[in-house]
């Protein structure tokens, strides 16, 4: 089952070390890892997508919540939650595939932010399933390049 873990932990070196070698020490692997500075400097939110057991997540919540530089944790998972994916991606045009491809861009409120003679370049937020989806609507030729944020995700109440 694929699970979105959210910490908030202090923003301090070493910490993000300390967190991954939760991980990778039980052989889970992280899908996704997103990490910045909140409202507050003094701390960071970390934002861990992993497919797996849900005792094996279980687990590794405990463990996180015993590590110092960690304030809180959260299995957004298990919780109504809102997340998010920021994504920008090269698609290959010509002229018999550039009106189809717009079309695809509108149905999927992606939104070009640059243009040359043979190449799109746009900016798709959303679930990370929308993504996919918008990915596999083309051919794979005309898909250059995908650089995707990860994952990030808060509570809703």
């Amino acid at each position: 089952m694929r699970h979105i873990i959210s910490l908030q932990l202090e923003n301090e070196s070493g910490a993000l070390s300390r967190v991954a070698g939760l991980f990778s020490a039980r052989g889970f692997n992280i899908e996704s890892l997103t990490v910045a500075p909140t409202n507050d400097e003094t701390l960071s939110r970390m934002t861990i997508v992993s497919i797996g057991d849900d005792d094996i997540v279980e687990q590794i919540v405990k463990q996180l919540n015993k590590l110092i530089d960690v304030v809180k944790v959260t299995d957004l998972t298990a919780t109504e939650h809102i997340e998010r994916e920021l994504s920008l991606i090269k698609i290959a045009i010509n002229n018999e595939s550039q009106s189809r491809i717009e079309t695809q861009f509108d149905q999927f409120d992606a939104k070009i932010i640059d243009v040359s003679e043979e190449v799109y370049t746009v900016e798709l937020a959303g679930k990370s399933q929308k993504i996919n989806d918008f990915i596999n609507a083309f051919n794979t030729d005309e898909i250059l390049e995908v650089s995707r944020t990860g994952v990030t995700g808060v509570c809703q109440k």
